[in-house]
C-alpha cells in the first residue's frame, strides 16, 4: 500500500509509539512538515529512523494511523545588546499517531524538494530469526 512517510524520526520516539497508546509528536523538519500537509486524520502513515536521502527498499519502520494533524507558525524574538532584536518565524507540525504494526519499504515513491515523501510498504505479519 502506498502511504506518506515521515523520515529521520528518533528510535526512542518509535519505541514509545510501539507501546500502543496514541502519542503526539512535534516535527520541525521541512520535509516532514510538507508530508504532513497532505495527510488527514484516519490515513495510515509510515515512520522510520532512516534519513530521507537514504530511504530505500528493505528499510524497516512502523505503520501508524493519524488521529490529528496541526500545522502552525511560531513567532520567536531574539534580543542582542539590549538595543537590537530579530524576529523569526518557525513552522512546526504536531501529529497524534496510533500504532498499527511494523512494516518494510517495498518501493520508494517521489522524494524531492517540496514534495511529500511516499513509500509503498508491506505490513509484516511474521519475523525471521537470523
Amino acid at each position: 500500500m502506498m502511504v506518506a512517510a515521515l523520515t529521520g524520526i528518533s528510535p526512542q520516539v518509535i519505541a514509545d509509539l510501539k507501546l500502543g497508546r496514541p502519542r503526539t509528536i512535534e516535527l520541525q523538519s521541512a520535509h516532514n512538515i510538507i508530508t504532513l500537509s497532505e495527510v488527514n486524520p484516519g490515513d495510515p502513515i509510515f515512520l522510520t529512523s532512516v534519513a530521507p536521502e537514504d530511504l530505500s527498499p528493505g528499510d524497516s519502520g512502523i505503520i501508524l494511523e493519524v488521529q490529528m494533524v496541526s500545522i502552525s507558525m511560531k513567532r520567536m524574538i531574539e534580543y542582542s545588546h539590549a538595543s537590537f532584536f530579530e524576529e523569526r518565524e518557525r513552522t512546526s507540525a504536531r501529529v497524534q499517531l496510533r500504532y498499527c504494526g511494523t512494516s518494510i519499504v517495498k518501493e520508494v515513491g517521489n522524494l524531492g524538494c517540496c514534495k511529500a515523501a511516499r513509500v509503498d510498504v508491506v505490513k509484516c505479519t511474521c519475523f525471521h530469526a537470523v
